[in-house]
C-alpha cells in the first residue's frame, strides 16, 4: 500500500514526533518527584540513555512508547499498513538495541524497570505508579541492609 502523504508532508508528520519529555514520561517524573524521589534525566553516560536514572537507588527507568519499542500483545502495538516490512525492520532493531541496553545495565550493576506507555493510561496508572514506588523503596531497602 503506498502511503497517503507525499515526502515532504510524511518528513514533517515524523519531525513532530517527540522523543523526549512524553507525557507518559511526564506523569511519571511528577509522581516521583512528589513522592521524594529525586531522578536525573537522559544520562547519556549510561547504555541506552535511560528517561530516567535515580542514583541514590541504583536504578534506572525507561518509559517506553507501545509502537516504538513493540509492546508485544498491547493494543497499541499495531503495525501500519503501508511499508509494513521497513516498520518491522526497525522496530525489531529497536527491541535488539533495548535488550542489549538492559544487558549492560545489568552487567554494570544497575537495576532497570520499563514502564510501558500503556501501563500509565488512566485505567492502570495508579497500580503501575504505586508498584513502581514500592519496587524503587524496595531496593533502597536492601541496599541499606547490605
Amino acid at each position: 500500500m503506498a502511503d497517503v502523504h507525499d515526502k515532504a508532508t510524511r518528513s514533517y508528520n515524523m519531525s513532530r514526533i517527540k522523543g523526549t519529555d512524553t507525557k507518559p514520561e511526564m506523569l511519571l517524573r511528577k509522581y516521583l518527584h512528589a513522592h521524594g524521589i529525586r531522578y536525573r534525566l537522559h544520562n547519556k553516560n549510561l547504555p541506552g540513555k535511560p528517561d530516567l536514572t535515580l542514583a541514590k537507588y541504583h536504578t534506572v527507568i525507561f518509559v517506553n512508547g507501545c509502537f516504538w519499542h513493540g509492546h508485544k500483545g498491547c493494543k497499541y502495538f499495531v503495525l501500519p499498513k503501508t511499508r509494513t516490512e521497513w516498520w518491522r525492520d526497525k522496530i525489531e532493531e529497536t527491541i535488539k538495541r533495548d535488550i542489549k541496553a538492559m544487558k549492560d545495565l545489568k552487567e554494570s550493576g544497575w537495576n532497570s524497570t520499563v514502564i510501558w506507555e500503556c501501563e500509565l493510561k488512566p485505567e492502570k496508572r495508579n497500580t503501575t505508579l504505586e508498584n513502581l514506588y514500592h519496587l524503587i523503596t524496595k531496593v533502597e531497602e536492601l541496599n541499606y541492609a547490605q
